[in-house]
């Protein structure tokens, strides 16, 4: 079983590996919110902390033979700089989904990568498989007592540079992060709440924590491939129902729009994983008014070729962009009236379209769509009224 004295001991082996990461103020964001940005940890998350605990674990026999992980890409990444900085071999399994800058990030820091068809499950059956067949030491991202003692770590950082804190927000996939800042706060402030989040298309222990056992959900496309785990740990849900308040879900709008936020407010890049705390606290899921909270941002590694696709995704969901489609008498002056009143709002016009033959089009009218930068969601509800109210009927998207 994990013990406070582990996660201690964990504590003072990374001293001189793992960075203490800063805990900032997020006015912006929250009057009451702070930011614990393990973003800014070596390998770009927190899954240093856990993997190289491990690793310093090994025996010399279990050294000599090598070590073998699955991962996403973070755990990926913690394994394959510790293992390399120990001296020992590493070989990761990884999904083939897996962004290619995690892929490229692991291959760097030494290990060798195995892409296999699927997601997380696919990529852990694959290395049971080779345990078996090449004797490697297997080295659980989430499900391991040294894992669990290293992430730990971060809950004991928090209590040293926030020891007002009143409750924490911690992203959950396969749950060892959670399960040592949890067993951590609630050790040393059992009166510190500790909330979880994962994204609601795999809510895996959310889903789990309802039904009182371990449990597999279907799978889900969602932008936190570091949290996409389709069933926990065993030894995670028990931590989970010891130590763990509450856990909420986040949609994939309102973890884009955390992804812009942090961007905007906090100058500082997060990946799908890492925001969901931050999109808990931003649309209501986590109250905030009178406890101090910290919401940790577990990882930034994101791929930059989907950011801006994710940042569209955020800037559709805050109201910063907004597409507007109507009807429109197909003669000389119609669109210019209707730009008018766009123009009045205060809208700015980023792409227009004029279609004369359209599903919805009648004889002698046309559609317009129109994408547009807006200020927020109040202002697009301005928009949307000044239109219906010149007799404008405005088309679903």
């Amino acid at each position: 079983m994990i013990t406070l004295e582990m996660i201690q001991e964990a504590q003072e082996a990374l001293h001189g590996i793992s960075r203490k990461t800063p805990l900032d103020h997020a006015p912006k964001i929250g009057e009451n919110v702070y930011i614990k940005a393990e973003n800014l940890q070596l390998t770009g998350a927190f899954k240093l902390r856990g993997a190289y605990n491990k690793i310093r674990s090994l025996s010399p026999e279990e050294a000599a033979k090598g070590v073998i992980a699955c991962s996403a890409g973070n755990h990926a990444q913690g394994i394959a700089l510790s293992a390399t900085k120990l001296g020992i071999k590493s070989i990761i399994c990884m999904p083939a989904g897996a962004p290619i800058s995690k892929v490229e990030a692991t291959k760097g820091y030494g290990a060798e990568v195995v892409l296999v068809p699927g997601v997380y499950d696919d990529a852990a059956k694959e290395a049971e498989r080779l345990v078996q067949e090449k004797g490697y030491t297997f080295a659980h991202p989430f499900n391991d007592p040294y894992v669990i003692a290293g992430q730990g770590t971060i809950g004991l950082e928090i209590l040293e540079q926030l020891p007002e804190v009143d409750q924490v927000v911690v992203p959950i996939g396969g749950g060892g992060l959670i399960s040592g800042i949890a067993l951590a706060v609630k050790s040393l402030k059992p009166s510190c709440k500790v909330i979880g989040v994962q994204a609601a298309s795999v809510a895996s222990m959310y889903t789990s924590r309802r039904k009182g056992k371990v449990t597999t959900v279907s799978d889900g496309d969602t932008i936190a491939d570091g949290i996409h785990v389709l069933t926990p740990g065993e030894l995670t849900f028990e931590l989970c129902q010891k130590y763990v308040d509450e856990i909420v879900t986040v949609s994939e709008d309102e973890i884009a729009a955390a992804i812009l936020a942090l961007m905007e407010s906090q100058k500082t890049v997060a990946e799908g994983a890492g925001a969901t705390p931050v999109a808990a606290v931003m649309f209501g899921k986590v109250d905030t008014t009178v406890r101090k909270t910290v919401c940790v941002v577990s990882g930034g590694n994101v791929d930059v070729t989907t950011l801006s696709r994710i940042l569209t995704k955020g800037l559709s969901k805050s109201g910063r962009i907004t597409e507007i489609s109507t009807k429109i008498i197909d003669k000389p002056g119609s669109l210019i009236q209707l730009l008018q009143i766009v123009s009045e709002t205060g809208a700015n016009i980023m792409k227009i379209n004029h279609a004369r033959e359209d599903k919805h089009s009648d004889v002698g009218a046309c559609i317009v769509s129109m994408v547009l930068e807006t200020r927020n969601v109040e202002h697009v509800h301005e928009i949307e009224n000044a239109l219906t109210s010149k007799g404008y009927f405005l088309l679903s998207q």
